[in-house]
């Protein structure tokens, strides 16, 4: 999960005002300590830290209670909306307005910038972008390999000169041909640290490239320094934003997710995972809402419109809400959670899921059973897929042997899709929604609607 501690922290945090009989200054005074000490645990700067938790308590013990809401509920909304503001408040999205919009990607060794351009290109393509990528970096060895294998992968345009050790003489060489691109990003060469010869460099190659971005990738376990790299890589280039990489996870990320929202350059997107697709588009309101264990409905839904067209996830709600849900329906269930990512993401992006205490293992476990089941259901006839009350026996041992599984791992199959049925069943019609989403539900802060 996004900065794991930090959001089990503040969880517990906010559990305590949930659990207390009176909202007083001594219960303000005992979440400010626990604000802090979540923040520095995260590695944030002592004097920012310090900042938030002033403007908390100033708010908490001054602010007159808005209508609606009662003690509780606006304690939470104040911490809600300091924690936005803390960490940029604003979304900073990259239109793609002219033609090419170039991106220009910068940043020291080891901090991801390769495959962020892998990821960004993804992340546009998915909107509808003719995409190109390019690669500079004359120093890193596997760097034009890596970039070229991410272009295949994306399904983009590569463009790159092996051996050249110019990155000016590279982008001049085919500046002719990005016209007819929307978006074009530039992966550039990183040191061990911000020397002479890359400042000299990356001076050369931004005047060459005159990039309507230049952003900044950093790796989220770099701590309070990255706030040092912003405004060093600011002053050299004016960079206007930053990437954080390696988010997912990391105990220093809160560090520099926070440390970059009060420099110039603001953080525009952040990865969360390892896969292409495991990168967004940086929303303090939302990232808030997942650490507080409110979720992230809105990204959610985002995803589930990316994995699986509307039509198709429309229909298919149709058939699972009146019944008619078979093992087929349950694959493409199965492929669309796949495209959304893991499930332990995903839990954390619904509402109330997050407070569900889960081990690791068991979300471990329940992604490999989602791997065997879909092999599984590759070894059915139609029939099977369609009608799985015919799978006897002898039928579970064929489709085993077929998919080199254990026959355990067909009945866990079939057992999985009678809950889903049951659950059909339940909800059809309507009836019980309101007792299940009662159960996973609680009222979100002023502007987290959902």
């Amino acid at each position: 999960m996004v900065l794991d501690k930090l959001g089990e922290s503040l969880k517990n945090t906010l559990g305590k005002i949930a659990k207390s009989i009176f909202v007083d200054e001594k219960l303000v005074n005992e979440l400010v300590k626990d604000i802090q000490k979540a923040f520095l645990s995260a590695d944030v700067n002592v004097q920012l830290v310090f900042n938030l938790t002033k403007g908390i308590k100033e708010r908490a013990l001054k602010e007159d209670l808005p209508k609606g809401l009662d003690k509780r509920e606006h304690l939470v909304n104040i911490v809600y909306e300091e924690l936005t503001n803390f960490l940029g408040k604003d979304v900073f999205e990259i239109k793609v307005d002219k033609k090419p919009t170039k991106i220009m990607l910068v940043g020291l060794f080891g901090n991801g910038k390769t495959t962020t351009a892998g990821k960004l290109a993804k992340f546009y393509k998915k909107r509808g972008y003719k995409i190109a990528l390019i690669q500079t970096d004359t120093w890193r060895p596997a760097a034009y390999e890596q970039l070229e294998q991410l272009s295949k992968q994306v399904g983009c345009d590569f463009f790159g000169v092996k051996g050249e050790k110019d990155p000016v003489k590279i982008y001049n060489q085919f500046v002719d041909k990005l016209g007819k691109y929307d978006l074009v990003v530039v992966d550039t060469a990183g040191r061990d640290a911000l020397s002479e010869e890359l400042v000299t460099e990356l001076n050369n190659i931004n005047s060459t490239v005159k990039a309507d971005e230049r952003l900044l990738v950093i790796s989220a376990d770099i701590g309070q320094t990255a706030q040092m790299q912003a405004e060093k890589f600011h002053e050299t280039i004016n960079v206007n934003g930053v990437i954080i990489t390696r988010l997912d996870g990391t105990a220093k990320g809160g560090g520099a997710l926070s440390a970059c929202s009060v420099t110039d350059a603001p953080v525009k997107f952040i990865g969360v995972g390892e896969k292409l697709e495991e990168f967004e588009l940086f929303n303090p309101k939302r990232f808030v809402g997942r650490l507080l264990g409110m979720g992230d409905i809105e990204t959610l839904l985002e995803k589930a419109k990316e994995a699986m067209p509307e039509e198709q996830a429309e229909d298919l709600g149709q058939r699972f809400l009146k019944g008619d849900f078979t093992l087929i329906d349950l694959y493409e269930q199965m492929t669309a959670m796949k495209k959304m990512g893991s499930i332990s993401k995903l839990m954390e992006m619904i509402p109330g899921f997050s407070k569900i205490k889960l081990p690791k293992e068991v979300l471990n476990v329940q992604e490999e059973k989602l791997k065997k089941w879909k092999i599984c259901m590759d070894s059915m006839t139609k029939k099977e897929l369609e009608e799985p009350s015919v799978i006897d026996r002898s039928r579970m041992e064929r489709i085993a042997k077929g998919a080199g599984c254990s026959t355990q791992d067909v009945k866990d199959l079939i057992k999985q899709y009678n809950m889903s049925k049951k659950m059909s069943k339940m909800l059809k019609g309507g009836k019980n929604m309101d007792k299940l989403m009662k159960k996973f539900g609680g009222k979100l802060p002023q502007g987290m609607g959902m």
